[in-house]
């Protein structure tokens, strides 16, 4: 079964969106072609990483536009998927059987997942990975430069997210663990309440509540930060910006305009 969470997906300066027939939209930042999602059909999830975005087909096989340097987008033979996610310069995703597979830049050790097991959700950042077990452990390998991979400690945990050097835990009574970079304050989470899913920009982070509205904490540079005003909101991603899917099937949209994100305004 595939969340809501999966069908908005934001990386770095861009959005992309699956639509309720399978089709894919994207806008924004484009430089490596990673917005190229045209022509893709029977999609149910998406995942926008910095340079190349994958999508999860319903067959449970998946597609990667976007920059390949790294093999990051080499998953043209993966099957049985039942969810991806797009680091920087890696590609994660979640099996059938619940074990990982990964693909890309591994010099910090980010694709170290073979060895994982019992696995419900991927969550792929700058230079590592997070894998969140049946039994609310999360796993965690690759660069801790940040203390973003001390996740030992957590438990009772139904979702995660990584971002660029910090990772939120949503814990099963609404509220919200950190670890990692604080420099900006995106690690102020412990008051949150309510929360049903949480998301990591760069440097910010993003809680949903459980009334539709939509709590940020961390770098406010570019107002990716200003989502007080958001209501009836289903799922929620951030990247440079922060991104609100509504119930209505239209998106909001927080923080800097340089690559025209703003055009998810126009999507329905």
């Amino acid at each position: 079964s595939f969340t809501q969470q999966e069908v908005l997906s934001a990386g770095g300066g861009y959005a992309v969106g699956v639509k309720k027939d399978g089709t894919v939209v994207a806008a924004g930042w484009n430089e490596a072609e990673q917005g190229e999602v045209g022509n893709w059909t029977d999609m149910v999830a998406v995942s926008a990483g910095a340079y190349h975005t994958v999508g999860l087909k319903a067959n449970g096989t998946l597609v990667a536009t976007g920059s390949n340097l790294s093999g990051e987008s080499a998953i043209s033979d993966w099957k049985e998927i039942v969810a991806v996610s797009a680091g920087i310069g890696h590609t994660v995703a979640l099996k059938a059987d619940d074990t990982v597979i990964a693909t890309g830049n591994n010099e910090n050790g980010e694709c170290n997942v073979q060895d994982w097991t019992d696995i419900v959700a991927v969550s792929a950042g700058n230079g590592y990975t997070l894998g969140l077990k049946s039994d609310g452990k999360v796993v965690a390998t690759g660069k801790n430069d940040r203390n973003q991979l001390d996740v030992s400690g957590w438990s009772d945990i139904v979702a995660l997210s990584a971002g660029d050097s910090h990772a939120v835990g949503l814990k099963s009574d609404g509220t919200a663990v950190f670890t990692g970079d604080n420099s900006y304050g995106q690690g102020d989470v412990s008051g949150w309440t309510d929360i049903i899913a949480v998301a990591t920009g760069a440097h910010h982070s993003v809680g949903l509540k459980s009334d539709g509205t939509v709590v940020a904490t961390g770098y406010n540079q570019e107002g990716q930060c200003e989502v007080s005003g958001w209501k009836d909101i289903i799922a929620i991603t951030a990247g440079g910006n922060t991104f609100g899917l509504r119930k209505d099937g239209t998106v909001a949209v927080a923080g800097e305009n340089v690559w025209n994100q703003y055009a998810v305004l126009g999507w329905t």
